[in-house]
């Protein structure tokens, strides 16, 4: 960094720090402290070491205070601080940067002096190996010209997330800006490599922890601020009245975080830019992490998130929130339509250093730290002694039930889907049954959520409405049903096998909704498609219950669900332009994360669309979510249809047998899938040790042979079934269990399902066990027959589904 004070000719290291001239405002000065990380500064010259022991910088008692601590002449040093959701789209550069200015412009117009915002902003989050191309880096350096070039950061420090080259290997970075210069970048310590995240994919870690070196800025940043370097690496802002550093993402969730350092080191203010996303049940682990580090360590936590789909299966869940000393102080919205939402503060710092002050352990630990590395900037970012602001005070944390996630999050993602796609509405085959309908009430949802911001005044909102809606000038955008009407269509495609039960079902709830409802009959397209056959190969098949063989009988249910899908896409093309309107509408999938996991699923059917967003829930969460919609959303149709069994109704039922249900022909129920979903993802387990796992779990309500044989029909129906996976719709992630073959659960697709190694090893177990005078003295003997013994399994790989 070159500044007036010389900063680059310094004289090697001594037991004096040497006496230099004050530096120029808001240019940073790297200083460090006895028993910190040796830097390098690089002269015109030559390359000089040096270890200070006191602050380098020379600032009057009057003009700062001591960094960790409050100045004797200073009652209370308070600061206005500000996170944000921000709704970025990968690689909208143009829009992203829009939502940064006017979330940095919110930030100024409450009085905050910092800002910080989510990981990766610029770019957006989900840009993947677009990372990879330096197009991308360049674009967001224009960015940054962008923000330094007006008066948008004079006078408050923005945190900036992006990805920055340094010698060579590309960073996840956190850049600071003020006064239109660049302070500081700071680059991620720890990437996020399991689930959904493969960021070492992309970017490289900083390893030289508590190590600050040069970055070379390129020519048209150095013209607009002129620096030519700025400071980079593992280190700490510290200003006249306040420290702050900042941790990524990821950061937050290692054993050995950042923020405990930083605290040990005296920082005040921590911050964390994140691209973290919605998974059911998961905010309270994110909450108590960052509510536990300032309980423990003291301190006040920023938090930013993105909020929104920026381009694939996931949503961000926004929650922007600022915590102080282990209680909350602000908290932003989870799901949400809007696209910037600005979260601001009032705290006290002083308290900060009281409540540390109290710690013994703390203080104790702190005064034998390795400390940071700072950057000193000779500016003021506490509020005025005469402000008539007063600190914030703790609030009572939202959280969400499972159930209103379900709604919340796949109606946002679906809102930002739809308006980004170009598409002018969305097409659903609704069967009546609980999968399409749970689907219904999102999209009901979502059209509740989107007519509420309107009606508020969210004119970006509206702006998107009225084009996807295609409102004709002069008229407005009217109440949830109005819009469904508009941008929704359903349909039932029925058969001779169909019960009139979920055709009324299925026709009561879309009025419910507003969408605009097709009443279908397709028996006459499969009988054409029978008939074809028949001419083919001169034989016509037939169900199971006129005498037909199992081959026959899937052909016959397969067919009417492929032609099904066919049909939707067919709609979903030529509706709008039936209707006199332009553009396409969006084919939705319903098939529950169970069925995906089972397979139990037809390979091209209704469960192959453009998107789906409940592909990630399981069957037992839909089934409480319908509950719910009946009672919050105002559609009390879903009572009936969550009463109902589910079946598919591709089978004719004759005189004395009783209706097809889904559970009897997977062979297994929902719950039980929604276990072995779980054992086998989340808690990585083979057919053994989820075998060895059930036994404890179901001990005393089965016997190990029966527990063994439901193990062995989960893992045989699974890689059977597994190449479905790989044509799976794009679906809303919501559960850790997720089949996702493209980017969730990277497992085969082509098995031996016969697994005769794991399976003999179980049958030993099993064996074994009940040989035993305990197993024979806990479970009564089961007759294995009514477990359903009868081998359903045809020689081959493949299920014919």
């Amino acid at each position: 960094m070159h500044c007036k004070c010389s900063f680059s000719q310094q004289t090697p290291v001594g037991p004096v720090a040497p006496k230099l001239s004050a530096c120029i405002a808001s240019v940073p000065v790297v200083r460090g402290y006895r028993g910190s990380a040796v830097f390098r500064k690089r002269s015109q010259r030559n390359s000089i070491k040096y270890r200070a022991s006191r602050p380098i910088v020379r600032c009057s008692v009057q003009d700062t205070e001591t960094f960790g601590m409050a100045s004797v002449n200073i009652q209370h040093r308070l600061i206005t601080l500000a996170t944000c959701n921000l709704d970025q789209w990968a690689m909208d550069f143009e829009g992203n940067l829009r939502r940064v200015k006017e979330s940095i412009q919110i930030a100024k117009d409450r009085g905050a002096t910092y800002r910080v915002g989510p990981e990766l902003e610029l770019p957006g989050y989900g840009c993947e190996d677009h990372f990879q191309e330096l197009d991308t880096v360049e674009h967001c350096w224009e960015c940054i010209t962008e923000l330094l070039r007006g008066d948008l950061t004079d006078d408050i420090v923005c945190d900036i997330g992006m990805p920055v080259i340094h010698r060579g290997v590309r960073f996840n970075c956190r850049v600071f800006l003020l006064n239109r210069k660049i302070l500081f970048i700071r680059p991620k310590l720890s990437m996020a490599d399991d689930g959904n995240y493969r960021e070492s994919r992309y970017f490289k870690t900083w390893k030289r922890l508590r190590f600050v070196e040069d970055h070379m800025l390129m020519t048209a940043i150095a013209n607009i601020t002129g620096q030519r370097t700025v400071p980079f690496g593992d280190g700490a802002l510290v200003f006249k009245d306040m420290a702050l550093a900042p941790e990524t993402c990821e950061e937050l969730f290692t054993p050995a975080a950042p923020h405990i350092f930083l605290a040990l080191s005296g920082i005040e203010v921590i911050s964390n830019g994140s691209g973290s996303h919605h998974q059911l049940r998961k905010l309270d682990q994110r909450l108590d992490l960052m509510r536990g580090a300032t309980r423990k360590c003291g301190g006040v936590y920023l938090y930013a998130n993105q909020q929104g789909c920026d381009g694939n299966r996931l949503y961000y869940d926004g929650c922007a929130c600022i915590a102080s000393n282990g209680e909350f102080l602000a908290q932003g919205s989870q799901f949400s339509v809007n696209e910037v939402e600005v979260v601001t503060a009032t705290v006290d710092l002083d308290e900060v250093v009281r409540y540390r002050g109290v710690i013994s352990s703390l203080q104790e630990q702190a005064s034998k730290a390795e400390h940071v590395p700072t950057v000193y900037v000779d500016w003021a970012a506490c509020l005025p002694k005469d402000t008539e602001k007063l600190p914030s005070q703790p609030i009572e944390v939202r959280y969400h039930d499972p159930e209103e996630e379900i709604a919340l999050g796949p109606a946002c993602w679906l809102w930002d889907y739809l308006r980004r796609s170009g598409a002018s509405g969305y097409m659903l085959p609704l069967s009546g049954g609980a999968d399409s309908s749970a689907t219904a009430a999102i999209v009901g949802c979502m059209c509740q959520l989107v007519t509420k911001a309107v009606h508020a005044g969210d004119t970006l909102v509206e702006a998107d409405a009225r084009r996807v809606g295609q409102y004709k000038e002069g008229e407005q955008v009217g109440t949830a049903e109005e819009f469904a009407h508009r941008i929704f269509t359903t349909v039932y495609m029925g058969t001779v096998n169909s019960g009139s039960a979920t055709k009324d079902r299925a026709k009561k709830l879309a009025k419910q909704i507003g969408a605009d409802h097709l009443d279908v009959k397709i028996d006459i397209v499969i009988e054409a498609m029978a008939k074809l056959f028949e001419v083919i190969t001169g034989k016509s098949p037939r169900f199971r219950a006129d005498g037909g063989s199992n081959a026959e009988n899937l052909a016959l249910q397969n067919i009417q669900a492929r032609l099904r899908m066919v049909l939707a896409f067919m709609l979903a093309q030529l509706m709008p332009w039936v209707r006199d309107r332009s553009g396409f509408l969006l084919v939705l999938g319903s098939a529950n994360v169970d069925e995906g996991l089972r397979g139990y699923l037809t390979k091209y059917d209704c469960s192959s669309a453009d998107v789906n967003p409940i592909g990630g829930i399981s069957k037992t969460d839909i089934r409480r979510f319908l509950y719910w919609a009946a009672d919050n959303l105002g559609y009390s149709e879903l009572r009936g249809v969550v009463a109902a069994p589910p079946s598919a109704e591709l089978e004719p039922i004759r005189e004395g047998e009783a209706a097809q249900t889904d559970e009897q022909d997977m062979g297994m129920t929902y719950d039980e899938l929604s276990i072995y979903g779980k054992l086998r993802k989340v808690s990585n387990c083979g057919p053994v040790s989820m075998f060895r796992s059930l036994l404890v779990t179901w001990k005393g309500k089965y016997p190990p042979h029966v527990i063994s044989k439901r193990v062995k029909d989960f893992f045989r129906y699974y890689s059977m079934n597994r190449h479905k996976a790989t044509t799976i719709t794009p679906a809303y992630h919501a559960e850790n269990y997720s089949t996702d073959d493209n980017r969730f659960d990277h497992r085969q697709f082509l098995y031996n399902y016969k697994w005769p190694w794991q399976f003999k090893r179980m049958d030993e177990i099993a064996e074994n066990l009940e040989k035993g005078a305990k197993a024979k003295s806990e479970s009564k003997p089961h007759d294995a027959n009514k477990e359903g013994n009868k081998d359903v399994y045809k020689e081959g790989v493949h299920s014919v589904n």
